[in-house]
């Protein structure tokens, strides 16, 4: 009679991490990035601390809780691919029927948290975002079509639109402007990952880009995507001050011109460092929002209209 080999017991701080792992901390990092800028420029100023600290925590609950439950969609894809391979439900470090449930109290709590903190719009937003993300991106694009993270990257815009609500309790054009802005960033962000991964994807069965297209045609798309990030990232200035237009301007040709040496290195059938870009992506990002963080603060005249 052989015997069943049972899995190791985990102690309460491993258990703690897988579900913490769940919720992809880096991930909302970024998310969190993009929603104080948002705030400071809805105030043109400094909001209340409570504000910034309540609609932080109310939207870290909620991108926690997509995250988790594309983990729990997508637990057969990351099984199979050697970068998601690590991720508990893969490793079989929480249960599957724990981890729904978990995404499904964080996003409940979410909205609570939301509404009661700083109005039902905002608790709205972060709702409708989860639900989003799973059904439409996860559920139905990701694994159908090479435009999925065109559609599906409209998840991660909406912590400017979140971060606007919570100060204004409406939603303006400079919120939409932001919205395009990480919009348009997140095909060339997301398409260099996937160049990298391309292999991991293909064998997944998940159609990105760089699967079914050839590198020369993804870093056309990505030079192309962006230029109209930096394009709209210039839409700003009527509602900012020159500090923002400098930093704008200067970082956004830094990044283009990144685009094109990528595109220009695989049109040379040169070995591409496709991680740099993104990495570098990522910097740029940051750079623009931080810079319109700054601009809302310190506070001097906007340009206004050209008319």
């Amino acid at each position: 009679m052989s015997a069943v080999t049972e899995a190791p017991a985990r102690s309460p701080r491993q258990v703690v991490g897988a579900y913490v792992a769940l919720t992809k901390p880096r991930v909302i990092e970024l998310l969190l990035i993009t929603t104080i800028p948002a705030m400071l420029l809805a105030e043109r100023g400094l909001p209340p601390l409570w504000l910034i600290a309540c609609t932080l925590a109310g939207g870290t609950l909620a991108a926690g809780s997509a995250n988790a439950l594309n983990c729990y969609v997508d637990a057969d894809i990351d099984s199979v691919m050697k970068r998601t391979s690590a991720r508990p439900l893969a490793k079989d470090s929480i249960p599957p029927r724990n981890a729904l449930v978990f995404g499904i109290v964080l996003g409940v709590v979410s909205f609570g948290f939301l509404w009661l903190t700083t109005n039902l719009m905002s608790a709205v937003f972060a709702v409708a975002t989860i639900l989003f993300y799973i059904f439409v991106y996860t559920l139905v694009l990701k694994r159908r079509t090479s435009q999925n993270i065109i559609w599906g990257g409209m998840a991660g815009c909406m912590p400017v639109i979140i971060g606007w609500s919570a100060v204004t309790g409406t939603v303006a054009w400079p919120a939409l402007v932001m919205f395009g802005v990480i919009f348009f960033w997140t095909p060339p962000h997301t398409w260099a990952l996937a160049m990298k991964f391309k292999e991991d994807y293909a064998r997944a069965g998940v159609p990105m880009l760089p699967v079914v297209a050839t590198a020369q045609q993804v870093t056309r798309q990505i030079v192309i995507y962006s230029w109209i990030t930096v394009v709209c990232t210039l839409l700003l200035a009527p509602v900012t001050s020159w500090i923002y237009l400098a930093v704008a301007a200067a970082s956004g040709v830094w990044f283009a011109v990144f685009a094109h040496r990528l595109h220009g290195v695989v049109r040379r059938g040169g070995s591409t460092n496709t991680m740099k870009f993104f990495h570098l992506s990522n910097l740029y990002l940051m750079l623009v929002f931080c810079g319109l963080a700054v601009d809302a603060v310190v506070g001097l005249p906007v340009l206004g209209w050209p008319f």
